[in-house]
């Protein structure tokens, strides 16, 4: 059967279109905000090849207060660290090779990875997918109408689309990070305290990347919990591989 005409990915294909709607206004906010200082072809392109809002974002906030490309792109790829764990999760419920798990790995973004989850740790790929289409292109459209309505609309502080950065991050920290619990609130006024006091004398996109040593704190946590939940997650395995022999 066709991945087109697969079940799971038009009910992943419908489900999408929302989001997909969100996606192109808040990427052609993306393009008119990167245009000044990015020029015209960067910010398509970006869209293009990194298809990442937060990333995106986070390396143009970066270079827009005046930090180097070496600073955007590693606050941009330390946003991005997220997908290293949501794509070892995802691994295991694609079927095949190395080669079609890597082509799979480069649909998953955020709400398509989370539409996609099952019971018993399992991934949907094929509704993951289907979410995932309809959202892109729009992406990159959206960016595109940016790049070429910045010129139309102007400053875009006349506007108040400068607002737009931290208020993008502030709805990303409490929508998901800081409604993990006590520790996470820990971390996320932790980063907030080393950025303020870091914006007064460091270069400009130093504060962002010192920023994520709040995220330090998670990790003995995460850790004791990896290592209480290893001996249940065998036994799952174990007893899913039964079931398919």
């Amino acid at each position: 059967m066709s991945l087109l005409r697969n079940p799971s990915f038009r009910e992943g294909f419908h489900a999408g279109i929302p989001f997909a709607i969100a996606s192109f206004i808040l990427s052609t906010t993306f393009g008119v905000l990167a245009h000044p200082v990015m020029g015209a072809i960067a910010p398509i392109v970006m869209s293009t090849i990194v298809y990442a809002g937060s990333a995106q974002f986070g390396a143009l906030a970066v270079l827009a207060a005046g930090g180097g490309p070496i600073a955007a792109v590693l606050a941009g790829t330390l946003l991005n660290m997220r997908y290293l764990p949501m794509g070892i999760a995802l691994g295991p419920s694609i079927e095949g090779s190395a080669w079609k798990r890597f082509l799979v790995g480069q649909g998953m973004i955020d709400f398509s990875w989370a539409g996609a989850a099952r019971e018993g740790g399992r991934f949907d790929w094929r509704f993951m997918l289907g979410a995932t289409a309809p959202a892109y292109p729009l992406w990159v459209a959206g960016t595109a109408v940016g790049v070429l309505a910045g010129d139309l609309i102007g400053d875009p502080d006349r506007l108040g689309l400068d607002a737009i950065f931290p208020a993008f991050f502030l709805a990303l920290l409490l929508s998901g990070e800081v409604s993990a619990g006590r520790r996470a609130v820990v971390a996320a006024l932790l980063g907030g305290a080393v950025a303020l006091a870091l914006v007064p004398f460091a270069p400009a996109g130093i504060p962002v990347i010192a920023a994520c040593i709040g995220a330090l704190i998670g990790l003995d946590e995460a850790g004791r919990r990896g290592a209480a939940g290893e001996p249940e997650e065998l036994e799952e395995l174990e007893e899913l591989g039964e079931l398919e022999a």
